[in-house]
């Protein structure tokens, strides 16, 4: 079932203000839980981490800064 224009554009606004920093928390968790990696392991780890959530989350975000495809338009 695909999503429509306005809820793919509410759905990304919600992973944007609450699960992104969700997220961030989690990953910084992550990595503090062991003795602290070198520097450029870490940052290694930190750009995989910033990675790995696009992956899945693309196909929200893709085209929701477009127009309303579906709304009328004024010709």
């Amino acid at each position: 079932m695909a999503l429509s224009y306005k809820a793919r554009k509410r759905l990304a606004i919600l992973v944007l203000v609450v699960a992104m920093p969700a997220y961030i928390v989690a990953a910084v968790s992550l990595v503090n839980l062991f003795e602290r990696p070198p520097i450029l392991l870490e940052l290694a780890i930190y750009v995989g981490l910033g990675i790995v959530w696009v992956v899945p989350l693309k196909r929200l975000f893709t085209g929701v800064g477009q127009p309303d495809p579906d709304a009328p338009r004024d010709d």
